[in-house]
C-alpha cells in the first residue's frame, strides 16, 4: 500500500489537486467512490497568511475525507513556510504538499508552481525549511520540467527527497506541454529509479487498464487520476476494484450519473449557497453529462439556470426521458 511518512492510504488511488474542482463537496465523492488519498485544490500562501477568508475556507476538511492532503503554492521561503505552519497547525489534514506543477502564467510570473522547476537548489532550499518547520510529512507535485529543453526531474526529485520531502507526484507534462500531447511515463520511471521515497505517476490514466500499466511497467508506488476523474468519480471506484482483483466494473448508468450529480450539487449548495453553487455545478454538470445522448442539449440549458430546482427537474426529465427511448430500442432488437 501507499505509505506517505506516517500515513498508510488503504489503496493506490490518488484523486489530483484540480484548481476549481477539488473542494470538500467533489473531494468527499472521491473518497466514497473509494480513493486512498484526495488532494485539495492549491492555496495562495499569502492569501493563507492576509486571512483571505475564501482561501482560509479552501483550508476545510470534513473528517470523511481523510487521509486528505492540503496543498500550498508560493514563489518566497519565508512567506511559504509561514502559510505552511498555519495549515499544520490549524487544519486537520494530514499531508500538506506544494505545488511545483502549475502551468498557468499568472502563477508562474509571481516565480511559484511550474516555476521552480528550473532550479533544484531553490526546490531544495524551499522543501527543507518547509520540512524543518512543520510535523505534518511534506510532499511535492511536480511536472517533468519546464519545456523540452529543460528536463530536471530526477534532479528535482533528488532534490525533494535531500530535503526531507515524503513523497513526490509527477506528471509526466513540461509546463510547456500544459495538458496537451502525451505524457512521459518514462521520465517518471527514471524518478522513481533515482529516489527512495514514494512516487505517485500522473498523466494519461483514462482507464483503470491505465493505472495497472503505470503501477507495473514504470513501478510508481501510487497512480494519480484528475480529468478522469470529473464527472466520473466511477474512474476511482473501478480503478481501486481493478487494481485489488483485477475485475473491470461496469460503467455507471445514466440514472446513476444523474443521481450522484445531485449529490454532488447538494454539497456544493451546503458549502457555498445555492446560487453561487448552481453556477458552479455548471461545468460539473457537462462532465456527468459527458457522452450520453443528447447530453449537449441539456448542458445548454443547465448554463442558463439559477436554481436547483430548475437543475433537478431538467435533469431528471432527460434521464426519463433517455431510459424510455433506450427501452424502446431494446424491444425493438
Amino acid at each position: 500500500m501507499l505509505k506517505i511518512g506516517n500515513i498508510e492510504m488503504k489503496n493506490q488511488v490518488v484523486l489530483a489537486p484540480m484548481a476549481g474542482v477539488c473542494n470538500p463537496a467533489f473531494r468527499l465523492i472521491a473518497k466514497e467512490f473509494g480513493a486512498g488519498l484526495v488532494c485539495a485544490e492549491m492555496v495562495s500562501d499569502k492569501a493563507i497568511l492576509h486571512k483571505n477568508e475564501r482561501s482560509l475556507s479552501m483550508l476545510y476538511v470534513d473528517d470523511r475525507e481523510k487521509p486528505l492532503s492540503l496543498q500550498i503554492f508560493g514563489g518566497e521561503k519565508e512567506t511559504l513556510v509561514e502559510a505552511a505552519k498555519f495549515v499544520d497547525k490549524n487544519t486537520n489534514a494530514d499531508i500538506i504538499d506544494i505545488n511545483m506543477g502549475c502551468p498557468v502564467p499568472k502563477i508562474t510570473k509571481c516565480d511559484a508552481g511550474a516555476r521552480w522547476l528550473l532550479d533544484p537548489n531553490k526546490i531544495y532550499e524551499m522543501v527543507a525549511a518547509t520540512v524543518d518547520a512543520v510535523d505534518k510529512p511534506v510532499t511535492v507535485k511536480m511536472r517533468i520540467g519546464w519545456d523540452e529543453d529543460h528536463i530536471f526531474a530526477v534532479e528535482n526529485a533528488r532534490a525533494v527527497e535531500r530535503a526531507g520531502g515524503s513523497a513526490v507526484a509527477v506528471h509526466g507534462r513540461t509546463r510547456v506541454q500544459m495538458y496537451e500531447g502525451h505524457a512521459d511515463w518514462n521520465i517518471i520511471k527514471e524518478v522513481k529509479n533515482a529516489v527512495n521515497i514514494p512516487v505517485i505517476g500522473n498523466g494519461d490514466v483514462q482507464s483503470p487498464q491505465d493505472a495497472r500499466r503505470m503501477i507495473d511497467e514504470i513501478g510508481v508506488d501510487g497512480v494519480m487520476i484528475g480529468r478522469a476523474a470529473l464527472g466520473n468519480p466511477w474512474m476511482l471506484y473501478r480503478t481501486v476494484k481493478y487494481l485489488e482483483n483485477g475485475e473491470l466494473m461496469p460503467d455507471p448508468t445514466p440514472r446513476e450519473k444523474i443521481d450522484v450529480c445531485m449529490i454532488h450539487l447538494d454539497r456544493l449548495i451546503a458549502l457555498r449557497g445555492e446560487s453561487v453553487a448552481v453556477r458552479e455545478m455548471r461545468k460539473h454538470a457537462a462532465w456527468y453529462l459527458k457522452g450520453l445522448r443528447g447530453g449537449g442539449r441539456i448542458r445548454d440549458q443547465i448554463n442558463m439556470f439559477e436554481s436547483r430546482d430548475d437543475v433537478a427537474k431538467t435533469l431528471y426529465d432527460y434521464i426519463g426521458q433517455l431510459e424510455e427511448e433506450m427501452a424502446n430500442e431494446s424491444i425493438v432488437v
